[in-house]
Protein backbone atom coordinates (compact mmCIF):
# COMPACT_ATOMS: atom_id res chain seq x y z
CA UNK A 1 0.00 0.00 0.00
CA UNK A 2 1.59 3.07 -1.14
CA UNK A 3 0.46 6.97 -1.87
CA UNK A 4 -0.82 7.80 -4.44
CA UNK A 5 -1.50 11.08 -5.74
CA UNK A 6 -3.99 11.99 -7.93
CA UNK A 7 -3.90 15.75 -10.00
CA UNK A 8 -6.72 17.10 -12.01
CA UNK A 9 -7.35 20.85 -13.60
CA UNK A 10 -9.83 22.87 -11.82
CA UNK A 11 -12.63 23.47 -14.54
CA UNK A 12 -13.73 21.75 -17.47
CA UNK A 13 -16.95 22.01 -19.94
CA UNK A 14 -17.91 19.59 -22.39
CA UNK A 15 -20.56 19.54 -25.17
CA UNK A 16 -21.10 21.10 -28.87
CA UNK A 17 -20.39 24.48 -28.78
CA UNK A 18 -18.92 24.36 -24.98
CA UNK A 19 -16.60 26.92 -26.17
CA UNK A 20 -19.52 29.30 -25.49
CA UNK A 21 -18.92 29.82 -22.10
CA UNK A 22 -14.91 31.38 -23.01
CA UNK A 23 -15.94 34.94 -22.34
CA UNK A 24 -18.11 34.69 -19.23
CA UNK A 25 -15.27 32.42 -17.77
CA UNK A 26 -12.11 34.63 -19.43
CA UNK A 27 -14.08 37.59 -17.74
CA UNK A 28 -14.83 36.23 -14.08
CA UNK A 29 -10.91 35.28 -14.00
CA UNK A 30 -10.28 39.11 -14.39
CA UNK A 31 -8.03 38.62 -17.34
CA UNK A 32 -7.21 41.42 -19.06
CA UNK A 33 -5.67 39.87 -22.57
CA UNK A 34 -5.21 36.77 -24.54
CA UNK A 35 -2.33 35.26 -26.55
CA UNK A 36 -3.65 32.79 -28.28
CA UNK A 37 -1.81 29.95 -29.44
CA UNK A 38 -2.46 27.62 -32.77
CA UNK A 39 -1.30 26.52 -35.72
CA UNK A 40 -1.53 27.31 -39.33
CA UNK A 41 -3.96 24.57 -40.55
CA UNK A 42 -6.68 25.73 -37.69
CA UNK A 43 -6.29 28.81 -38.72
CA UNK A 44 -7.31 28.05 -42.86
CA UNK A 45 -9.93 25.38 -41.69
CA UNK A 46 -11.52 28.27 -39.93
CA UNK A 47 -11.62 26.07 -36.45
CA UNK A 48 -9.62 29.01 -34.52
CA UNK A 49 -11.55 31.63 -36.09
CA UNK A 50 -14.59 29.84 -34.10
CA UNK A 51 -12.98 30.43 -30.70
CA UNK A 52 -11.73 34.28 -31.93
CA UNK A 53 -15.43 35.22 -32.71
CA UNK A 54 -16.11 34.90 -29.13
CA UNK A 55 -13.19 37.00 -28.19
CA UNK A 56 -14.16 39.70 -30.76
CA UNK A 57 -17.87 39.68 -30.15
CA UNK A 58 -17.33 40.25 -26.43
CA UNK A 59 -14.25 42.43 -26.83
CA UNK A 60 -11.57 40.49 -25.64
CA UNK A 61 -8.11 41.54 -26.53
CA UNK A 62 -5.67 39.18 -27.54
CA UNK A 63 -2.85 38.71 -30.13
CA UNK A 64 -2.95 35.15 -32.37
CA UNK A 65 0.84 33.06 -32.01
CA UNK A 66 0.28 30.69 -35.20
CA UNK A 67 3.41 29.11 -35.56
CA UNK A 68 3.19 25.78 -33.87
CA UNK A 69 3.88 22.72 -35.92
CA UNK A 70 3.30 19.35 -35.31
CA UNK A 71 5.89 17.56 -33.12
CA UNK A 72 6.44 21.30 -32.25
CA UNK A 73 10.23 22.22 -31.61
CA UNK A 74 12.57 24.25 -28.89
CA UNK A 75 12.46 27.10 -31.33
CA UNK A 76 9.08 27.50 -32.32
CA UNK A 77 8.68 27.38 -27.84
CA UNK A 78 11.57 30.49 -27.66
CA UNK A 79 9.67 32.25 -30.45
CA UNK A 80 5.85 31.71 -28.56
CA UNK A 81 7.89 33.44 -25.31
CA UNK A 82 9.24 36.42 -26.89
CA UNK A 83 5.95 36.60 -28.93
CA UNK A 84 4.23 36.48 -25.07
CA UNK A 85 6.74 38.69 -23.46
CA UNK A 86 6.01 41.38 -25.47
CA UNK A 87 2.18 40.88 -26.06
CA UNK A 88 0.79 42.01 -22.57
CA UNK A 89 -1.07 39.20 -22.59
CA UNK A 90 -1.61 38.07 -18.96
CA UNK A 91 -2.77 34.20 -20.04
CA UNK A 92 -2.75 31.87 -22.73
CA UNK A 93 -5.69 30.54 -24.70
CA UNK A 94 -4.44 27.23 -26.39
CA UNK A 95 -6.84 26.17 -29.76
CA UNK A 96 -5.19 23.22 -31.01
CA UNK A 97 -4.14 19.14 -30.47
CA UNK A 98 -1.60 18.13 -28.28
CA UNK A 99 1.19 20.06 -30.16
CA UNK A 100 -0.65 23.51 -29.51
CA UNK A 101 -1.75 22.37 -25.70
CA UNK A 102 2.08 21.68 -25.57
CA UNK A 103 3.66 24.51 -26.63
CA UNK A 104 1.54 26.59 -24.88
CA UNK A 105 2.40 24.73 -21.51
CA UNK A 106 6.03 24.98 -22.04
CA UNK A 107 5.61 28.92 -23.08
CA UNK A 108 3.49 29.47 -19.63
CA UNK A 109 6.20 27.38 -17.79
CA UNK A 110 9.17 29.39 -19.05
CA UNK A 111 7.58 32.95 -19.15
CA UNK A 112 7.13 32.35 -15.33
CA UNK A 113 10.05 29.67 -14.70
CA UNK A 114 13.06 32.16 -16.77
CA UNK A 115 15.81 29.99 -15.50
CA UNK A 116 14.95 26.90 -17.88
CA UNK A 117 14.72 29.41 -21.13
CA UNK A 118 17.29 27.44 -22.45
CA UNK A 119 13.90 24.52 -22.49
CA UNK A 120 15.64 21.52 -22.55
CA UNK A 121 16.42 21.38 -19.20
CA UNK A 122 12.80 21.09 -18.39
CA UNK A 123 13.45 17.40 -19.80
CA UNK A 124 11.96 14.88 -16.99
CA UNK A 125 10.63 15.93 -13.49
CA UNK A 126 12.14 19.81 -13.64
CA UNK A 127 12.23 21.45 -10.40
CA UNK A 128 10.13 24.72 -11.38
CA UNK A 129 9.18 26.99 -8.89
CA UNK A 130 6.22 28.87 -9.58
CA UNK A 131 2.95 27.95 -11.63
CA UNK A 132 2.68 28.57 -15.25
CA UNK A 133 0.41 31.36 -16.87
CA UNK A 134 -2.68 30.90 -17.03
CA UNK A 135 -3.95 28.50 -19.40
CA UNK A 136 -7.02 27.82 -20.89
CA UNK A 137 -7.23 24.62 -23.64
CA UNK A 138 -9.53 24.17 -26.31
CA UNK A 139 -8.57 20.68 -27.57
CA UNK A 140 -9.52 20.38 -31.70
CA UNK A 141 -8.46 16.60 -31.92
CA UNK A 142 -10.00 13.39 -29.53
CA UNK A 143 -6.90 11.93 -28.66
CA UNK A 144 -3.71 13.84 -26.68
CA UNK A 145 -6.07 15.05 -23.70
CA UNK A 146 -3.05 17.44 -23.04
CA UNK A 147 -6.02 19.78 -21.51
CA UNK A 148 -6.11 17.48 -18.75
CA UNK A 149 -2.41 16.40 -17.85
CA UNK A 150 1.05 17.38 -16.32
CA UNK A 151 2.79 16.42 -19.16
CA UNK A 152 3.75 18.04 -22.56
CA UNK A 153 6.50 17.00 -25.33
CA UNK A 154 8.84 18.97 -27.05
CA UNK A 155 11.21 18.20 -30.03
CA UNK A 156 15.03 19.27 -29.13
CA UNK A 157 15.81 19.55 -33.04
CA UNK A 158 19.73 19.96 -31.99
CA UNK A 159 19.84 16.08 -30.51
CA UNK A 160 16.80 15.06 -32.71
CA UNK A 161 15.48 13.87 -29.18
CA UNK A 162 11.89 13.94 -27.70
CA UNK A 163 12.16 16.30 -24.41
CA UNK A 164 9.23 14.22 -22.25
CA UNK A 165 8.42 17.28 -19.51
CA UNK A 166 5.97 16.54 -16.47
CA UNK A 167 4.92 19.72 -14.31
CA UNK A 168 1.76 19.26 -12.19
CA UNK A 169 2.60 23.48 -12.35
CA UNK A 170 1.63 23.15 -16.13
CA UNK A 171 -2.03 21.95 -16.02
CA UNK A 172 -4.57 24.24 -17.40
CA UNK A 173 -6.30 26.24 -14.98
CA UNK A 174 -9.46 25.64 -17.45
CA UNK A 175 -10.20 23.11 -20.58
CA UNK A 176 -13.29 23.27 -23.18
CA UNK A 177 -13.60 19.81 -24.92
CA UNK A 178 -16.00 21.24 -27.64
CA UNK A 179 -16.69 18.12 -30.02
CA UNK A 180 -17.46 20.88 -32.83
CA UNK A 181 -14.08 22.12 -32.52
CA UNK A 182 -13.37 18.69 -33.08
CA UNK A 183 -15.53 17.64 -35.97
CA UNK A 184 -13.58 19.36 -38.60
CA UNK A 185 -10.62 16.55 -38.03
CA UNK A 186 -9.38 14.98 -41.57
CA UNK A 187 -10.44 11.49 -41.24
CA UNK A 188 -6.41 10.19 -40.99
CA UNK A 189 -5.31 12.38 -37.96
CA UNK A 190 -9.09 11.53 -36.51
CA UNK A 191 -8.06 8.00 -36.87
CA UNK A 192 -4.62 8.90 -35.18
CA UNK A 193 -5.45 10.75 -32.30
CA UNK A 194 -8.11 8.33 -31.40
CA UNK A 195 -5.71 5.23 -31.50
CA UNK A 196 -3.06 7.66 -29.23
CA UNK A 197 -5.92 8.03 -26.82
CA UNK A 198 -6.24 4.44 -26.56
CA UNK A 199 -2.83 4.02 -26.13
CA UNK A 200 -2.64 5.93 -23.17
CA UNK A 201 -5.89 4.45 -22.07
CA UNK A 202 -4.16 0.45 -22.23
CA UNK A 203 -0.73 1.44 -21.19
CA UNK A 204 -2.27 3.68 -18.07
CA UNK A 205 -4.27 0.38 -17.45
CA UNK A 206 -1.22 -1.64 -17.33
CA UNK A 207 1.60 0.44 -15.81
CA UNK A 208 3.87 -0.39 -13.29
CA UNK A 209 2.06 2.45 -10.83
CA UNK A 210 -1.84 1.56 -12.25
CA UNK A 211 -4.11 1.49 -9.25
CA UNK A 212 -7.79 0.98 -8.80
CA UNK A 213 -9.17 5.26 -9.72
CA UNK A 214 -6.56 5.04 -12.54
CA UNK A 215 -8.36 1.92 -13.41
CA UNK A 216 -11.85 3.38 -13.17
CA UNK A 217 -10.78 5.74 -16.00
CA UNK A 218 -8.88 3.87 -18.14
CA UNK A 219 -11.29 1.09 -18.49
CA UNK A 220 -14.16 3.70 -19.15
CA UNK A 221 -12.01 5.43 -21.57
CA UNK A 222 -11.41 1.71 -23.64
CA UNK A 223 -14.75 0.87 -23.78
CA UNK A 224 -15.58 4.53 -24.90
CA UNK A 225 -13.18 4.05 -27.98
CA UNK A 226 -14.10 0.96 -29.13
CA UNK A 227 -17.71 1.86 -29.27
CA UNK A 228 -17.31 4.92 -30.76
CA UNK A 229 -14.01 6.00 -32.36
CA UNK A 230 -15.08 3.77 -35.80
CA UNK A 231 -18.32 6.07 -36.08
CA UNK A 232 -16.75 9.07 -34.92
CA UNK A 233 -13.69 8.44 -38.01
CA UNK A 234 -15.85 6.90 -40.90
CA UNK A 235 -19.29 8.70 -40.64
CA UNK A 236 -18.47 12.27 -38.22
CA UNK A 237 -21.10 11.11 -36.45
CA UNK A 238 -21.43 14.15 -33.98
CA UNK A 239 -22.35 12.01 -30.93
CA UNK A 240 -19.67 9.60 -31.47
CA UNK A 241 -17.55 12.76 -31.82
CA UNK A 242 -18.79 13.59 -28.44
CA UNK A 243 -17.64 10.73 -26.79
CA UNK A 244 -14.54 10.52 -27.85
CA UNK A 245 -13.76 13.75 -26.63
CA UNK A 246 -14.76 12.56 -23.36
CA UNK A 247 -12.56 9.13 -23.84
CA UNK A 248 -9.86 10.86 -24.29
CA UNK A 249 -10.20 13.15 -21.70
CA UNK A 250 -10.74 10.07 -18.70
CA UNK A 251 -8.06 8.48 -20.51
CA UNK A 252 -6.05 11.72 -19.97
CA UNK A 253 -6.88 11.44 -16.42
CA UNK A 254 -5.44 8.57 -15.33
CA UNK A 255 -2.26 8.49 -17.53
CA UNK A 256 -1.12 11.60 -16.62
CA UNK A 257 -1.32 10.41 -13.01
CA UNK A 258 0.02 6.94 -13.54
CA UNK A 259 2.54 7.02 -16.23
CA UNK A 260 2.53 5.31 -19.52
CA UNK A 261 5.02 2.51 -20.73
CA UNK A 262 7.16 1.91 -23.77
CA UNK A 263 4.41 2.24 -26.45
CA UNK A 264 5.19 5.78 -26.22
CA UNK A 265 9.15 5.44 -25.77
CA UNK A 266 9.33 3.82 -28.46
CA UNK A 267 6.71 6.02 -30.59
CA UNK A 268 8.79 9.36 -29.31
CA UNK A 269 12.06 8.95 -31.12
CA UNK A 270 10.29 8.04 -34.33
CA UNK A 271 8.73 11.78 -34.26
CA UNK A 272 12.32 13.38 -33.19
CA UNK A 273 13.81 11.88 -35.95
CA UNK A 274 11.70 10.96 -38.59
CA UNK A 275 8.88 13.57 -37.77
CA UNK A 276 6.40 11.06 -37.82
CA UNK A 277 2.69 12.24 -36.35
CA UNK A 278 2.85 10.86 -32.56
CA UNK A 279 -0.92 9.58 -32.81
CA UNK A 280 0.46 7.24 -36.22
CA UNK A 281 3.53 6.09 -34.31
CA UNK A 282 1.76 4.65 -30.76
CA UNK A 283 -1.32 3.24 -33.29
CA UNK A 284 1.40 0.96 -35.23
CA UNK A 285 3.28 0.30 -32.79
CA UNK A 286 0.61 -0.43 -29.84
CA UNK A 287 -0.27 -4.29 -31.20
CA UNK A 288 3.40 -4.97 -30.98
CA UNK A 289 4.07 -3.91 -27.60
CA UNK A 290 1.10 -5.42 -26.05
CA UNK A 291 2.25 -8.82 -27.78
CA UNK A 292 5.41 -8.32 -25.51
CA UNK A 293 4.21 -7.27 -22.72
CA UNK A 294 1.29 -9.78 -22.91
CA UNK A 295 2.74 -12.37 -20.38
CA UNK A 296 3.11 -9.95 -17.43
CA UNK A 297 -0.72 -8.67 -18.19
CA UNK A 298 -2.76 -11.74 -18.28
CA UNK A 299 -5.45 -10.60 -15.55
CA UNK A 300 -5.57 -7.14 -17.36
CA UNK A 301 -6.00 -8.23 -20.82
CA UNK A 302 -9.16 -10.45 -19.38
CA UNK A 303 -10.01 -7.60 -17.65
CA UNK A 304 -9.94 -5.14 -20.71
CA UNK A 305 -11.25 -7.69 -23.24
CA UNK A 306 -14.27 -8.60 -20.56
CA UNK A 307 -15.18 -4.50 -20.88
CA UNK A 308 -15.38 -4.23 -24.97
CA UNK A 309 -17.47 -7.46 -24.89
CA UNK A 310 -14.79 -10.38 -26.00
CA UNK A 311 -15.52 -13.97 -24.40
CA UNK A 312 -12.08 -14.28 -22.46
CA UNK A 313 -12.97 -17.20 -20.38
CA UNK A 314 -11.14 -20.67 -20.93
CA UNK A 315 -8.37 -19.27 -22.88
CA UNK A 316 -5.11 -20.39 -21.78
CA UNK A 317 -2.70 -17.37 -21.43
CA UNK A 318 -1.32 -16.91 -25.20
CA UNK A 319 -4.91 -17.15 -26.26
CA UNK A 320 -6.03 -14.09 -24.04
CA UNK A 321 -2.95 -12.17 -25.61
CA UNK A 322 -3.73 -12.62 -29.26
CA UNK A 323 -7.53 -12.24 -28.83
CA UNK A 324 -6.97 -9.11 -27.54
CA UNK A 325 -4.31 -7.89 -29.93
CA UNK A 326 -6.07 -9.56 -32.67
CA UNK A 327 -8.90 -6.88 -31.95
CA UNK A 328 -6.53 -3.63 -31.21
CA UNK A 329 -5.30 -4.71 -34.94
CA UNK A 330 -8.76 -5.26 -36.25
CA UNK A 331 -9.59 -1.42 -35.08
CA UNK A 332 -6.39 -0.09 -36.40
CA UNK A 333 -6.91 -1.57 -40.07
CA UNK A 334 -10.65 -0.76 -39.89
CA UNK A 335 -9.32 3.00 -39.62
CA UNK A 336 -6.45 2.20 -42.49
CA UNK A 337 -3.41 2.65 -40.44
CA UNK A 338 -0.07 1.23 -41.35
CA UNK A 339 1.31 -2.37 -39.79
CA UNK A 340 4.87 -1.82 -40.46
CA UNK A 341 7.54 0.89 -39.22
CA UNK A 342 8.93 0.36 -43.35
CA UNK A 343 5.25 1.79 -44.53
CA UNK A 344 5.58 4.74 -43.04
CA UNK A 345 9.15 5.85 -44.06
CA UNK A 346 11.53 3.92 -41.07
CA UNK A 347 14.94 3.46 -42.42
CA UNK A 348 15.79 -0.81 -41.03
CA UNK A 349 19.59 0.72 -40.36
CA UNK A 350 18.16 3.38 -37.99
CA UNK A 351 16.67 1.17 -35.50
CA UNK A 352 19.43 0.45 -33.17
CA UNK A 353 19.82 4.33 -32.91
CA UNK A 354 15.56 4.43 -32.12
CA UNK A 355 16.27 1.81 -29.39
CA UNK A 356 19.15 3.46 -27.82
CA UNK A 357 16.72 6.54 -27.52
CA UNK A 358 13.33 4.87 -26.38
CA UNK A 359 15.28 2.76 -23.89
CA UNK A 360 16.17 6.08 -21.88
CA UNK A 361 13.02 7.87 -22.68
CA UNK A 362 11.18 8.56 -19.08
CA UNK A 363 7.90 6.40 -19.51
CA UNK A 364 10.16 3.24 -20.07
CA UNK A 365 10.39 3.29 -16.32
CA UNK A 366 6.49 2.51 -16.36
CA UNK A 367 6.58 -0.42 -18.22
CA UNK A 368 4.95 -3.33 -16.60
CA UNK A 369 7.45 -5.46 -18.31
CA UNK A 370 11.44 -4.48 -17.57
CA UNK A 371 13.13 -4.11 -20.59
CA UNK A 372 16.66 -3.65 -22.30
CA UNK A 373 17.57 -2.16 -25.34
CA UNK A 374 17.91 -5.29 -26.71
CA UNK A 375 13.97 -5.79 -26.05
CA UNK A 376 12.98 -2.71 -27.63
CA UNK A 377 15.25 -3.59 -30.72
CA UNK A 378 13.33 -6.89 -31.16
CA UNK A 379 9.91 -5.11 -30.87
CA UNK A 380 11.08 -2.22 -33.45
CA UNK A 381 12.67 -5.30 -35.91
CA UNK A 382 8.86 -7.19 -35.52
CA UNK A 383 7.39 -4.27 -36.66
CA UNK A 384 9.42 -3.41 -38.91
Amino acid sequence: MGINRMIFNETSYFGPNARSVLATEFLSRHYKKAMVVTDQSLMKAGVTNQVLQILDTNSIPYEVFSDVKPNPTVSCVKAGIERFQSSNADCLIAVGGGSVIDTAKAIGIVVKNPEFSDIVSLVGVADTKNRSVPIIALPTTAGTAAEVTINYVITDEENVNKLVCVDPLDIPVLSIVDSELMAGMPENIAAWTGLDALTHAIEGYITKNSWSMSDMFHLKAIQLIFDYLVPAVKDKNPEAINHMGIAQYIAGMGFSNVGLGIVHSMAHPLGAVYDTPHGLANALLLPYVMEWNGVVCIEKFKEIGTAIGLDMRNLTDDEVVQTLVDKVRKLASLLGVAEHLQDIGVKEEDLEMLAKKAVVDPCTGGNPRDVTVDDILEIYRKAF
